[in-house]
């Protein structure tokens, strides 16, 4: 599929609706296949998730989103160095077949060996974190976590608070079922089992001038 074909320069060819993400109807295809989207998305100057046939283009992020983003990567690729576990960070598609779908989480990991098969997407994580925003936090928690959980590799899924220091971790139960905690700043650290690692809130944080941040943030040892 050709980004400077004459399909994509035809306005009627295409409408655009806003949500909290913009939805990208191309009536000459009812339905994209993953192929397709896959083709498109490898030529695209931006980003789409792909949902059951659809393309969704993403909206931009902030400096505070992508900086939070940018600590958790550089913190969890140092503490998992010489491991087998992978981390990912942010233009690496999760293709999830059981949904028909293909999101950007903003970090995963894996460490199973399948996901070396597929360079521009995994299919297997271990653990998933999504930094919130106003326009993808309801979808964090809702729809796209309701997607996630069929993701039978899936151990832990977090979400971290960008306007307040919390962190919320979701843990799957052998009993199929997820255990849920909150972490805030009253807590020097927090920790993710999964990995057997810990995250100092300091670090988490690190660059970002949070609302009432000052004094609450316990002091990062050098």
């Amino acid at each position: 599929m050709n980004l400077n074909s004459g399909f994509f320069n035809k306005p009627e060819s295409q409408y655009f609706y806003l949500k909290s993400i913009t939805m990208i109807a191309l009536s000459e295809f009812e339905y994209l296949t993953p192929e397709a989207y896959l083709e498109f998305e490898s030529q695209s100057p931006i980003k789409h998730e792909y949902i059951n046939g659809q393309a969704y283009a993403m909206a931009g992020t902030t400096d505070i989103h992508n900086t939070i983003a940018l600590n958790l990567a550089t913190i969890l690729r140092s503490q998992l160095r010489g491991t087998d576990y992978r981390v990912y960070f942010a233009d690496l598609k999760l293709r999830i077949e059981q949904r028909n779908c293909f999101y950007y989480p903003d970090l995963l990991i894996t460490c199973d060996r399948r996901d070396r098969e597929t360079a521009t997407y995994k299919r297997f994580p271990k653990l998933i974190i999504e930094v919130l925003s106003d326009s993808t936090e309801a979808r964090d928690r809702g729809d796209k976590f309701n997607d996630y959980q069929t993701l039978e590799t899936l151990e832990t899924y977090i979400l971290v608070n960008t306007k307040t220091p919390r962190v919320e971790v979701f843990e799957r139960q052998q009993t199929g079922g997820w255990h849920f905690r909150t972490y805030t700043s009253t807590e020097e650290s927090f920790t993710l089992k999964t990995l057997n690692l810990t995250i100092a809130w300091a670090d988490l944080y690190e660059d970002i001038n949070l609302e009432l941040e000052v004094n609450r943030l316990p002091n990062r040892e050098d």
